[in-house]
């Protein structure tokens, strides 16, 4: 019973005052309003703590330590012919251009008069990244005409230098620490105070593949970022057409029966069931009893395309018993067939829906981790996969799983990789979920 219900009789005092009971009533829809704003803010707290540590950690694996240093390719160790035959010239080694670095970056600090006390040949040699010689040798190897010359290059710098201007590394923890050196750390002090080394935003971070434990300067997302991509390319395409088709035929075409009934209990349940249990399901049915190779996007993506289509499907669904039935009943009643009605009129006005749960789901796909690992994802790729359709047969990483992979190794600079991955796949996920907002308003039509 309201108060408005309340007999005349009954009440006492004016209508203009409040009364206890709604002084009561006020005071808890305050409270409840409260409690609701504090909700809010707490959450907006948290995100902005995630936000502000992975942002923290990872913004800096963007930028890499490089040292300038003029390189002199000497033709005698590296075209001993002199023919420039690229089958003798792949033959010199990486053991040789570092000699070539070492040797010109320890030129460079004697004609630039830097001395630091008792820096030995092997303290310059330990400063270069180990990746910097393969970088040489493949610019040689594209072009041949370089050798011979003086090539200015930024060659990547050690990790524990790396992380010297990064702050990871002081000279107290690099007395204690066997991978560096005070006397490396002073060098490059008088290397920066001549410009001679610094950092720089690292394309390679973005485009260059994994590296081993020993190398996380030269680590980077590019076999992963490629086989992420070729993932959701399997997922669309086959989560897309069978996801839509079996919504349309369940919610227009199929018979209200126990067996419809039972289906839809069963989609239901399935977009519950733990992603670790497709990965399971992958693995016994895709790798041991089909023969498909481990580590492959059509794997990965087979798995996710069987965790996606409960969440298309039911999104789907939704959208198409959105349209009001007032459309059906029109263009039936004007002469089109049941299948003119659905294709012409009530999938075009849910097509909104369809494709924002399709993005959506896409994204949650893109985030899985639990199933790749079991299908063997997890394994070391230093070679880019080719052009589809060979390229998804051929072994890769996932984004996911390449986070996963750097928090197990020891090296903290692994832990500022493993960061700056998650923003570069937070950037995915952003992107995606604006697409979807897009296509939604372009397709979206008001009845």
């Amino acid at each position: 019973m309201t108060d408005a219900a309340i007999h005349p009789a009954q009440r006492s005092g004016s209508l203009l005052s409040q009364d206890a009971r709604t002084r009561r009533r006020n005071a808890a829809e305050r409270r409840f309003r409260l409690y609701g704003q504090v909700a809010i803010g707490i959450a907006i707290m948290a995100l902005v703590i995630l936000l502000a540590s992975v942002l923290g950690n990872g913004l800096s694996a963007f930028r890499q330590t490089f040292i300038a240093v003029p390189v002199t390719l000497d033709a005698a160790v590296l075209d001993k012919k002199g023919n420039r035959d690229p089958d003798d010239l792949k033959k010199v080694t990486t053991i040789g251009y570092s000699k070539l670095l070492v040797n010109s970056l320890t030129q460079m600090i004697g004609d630039r008069g830097i001395v630091v006390e008792d820096l030995a040949d092997s303290d310059i040699k330990d400063m270069i990244s180990d990746d910097a010689a393969a970088q040489i040798r493949d610019r040689v190897l594209a072009n041949p005409e370089l050798i011979g010359q003086t090539v200015n290059l930024k060659v990547l710098a050690n990790g524990r230098i790396d992380g010297y201007l990064k702050g990871r590394v002081s000279m107290e923890s690099a007395e204690r620490d066997s991978n560096v050196s005070v006397k490396q750390l002073l060098l490059t002090d008088e290397l920066m105070a001549r410009g001679l080394i610094g950092k720089s935003f690292n394309w390679g971070f973005i485009t260059a593949p994994d590296a081993s434990e020993l190398r996380p300067e030269a680590a980077g997302l590019g076999v992963a970022i490629l086989g992420s991509a070729y993932m959701m390319i399997v997922v669309l395409v086959l989560s897309l057409p069978i996801g839509v088709a079996a919504s349309i035929y369940l919610e227009e075409f199929a018979p209200k029966n126990r067996w419809t009934d039972l289906i839809e209990v069963n989609i239901s349940n399935l977009a519950a069931v733990p992603s670790i249990v497709f990965g399971i399901l992958g693995l016994a049915i895709f790798i041991n009893f089909a023969g498909l190779p481990q580590s492959a996007p059509i794997v990965g993506g087979l798995v996710l395309t069987l965790m996606t289509l409960p969440t298309i499907i039911i999104s789907t669904r939704a959208a198409i018993k959105a349209v009001p039935p007032s459309i059906r009943d029109a263009a039936l009643g004007i002469g089109a067939s049941k299948m003119q009605t659905v294709f012409h009129h009530v999938l075009p006005l849910a097509m909104p829906g369809i494709l924002t749960g399709t993005i959506i789901g896409l994204a949650q796909a893109l985030g899985e981790t639990a199933p790749l690992l079991l299908i063997g994802m997890v394994a070391f790729v230093r070679d880019f996969p080719a052009a589809p359709p060979e390229g998804l047969f051929d072994p890769a990483a996932a984004l996911p799983v390449q986070v996963y992979n750097w928090t197990q190794r020891a090296d903290p600079a692994f832990v500022e990789r493993a960061a700056g991955a998650i923003i570069v796949l937070l950037i995915f996920l952003l992107a995606m979920n604006a697409v979807a907002i897009l296509l939604r308003r372009k397709f979206e039509r008001r009845w």
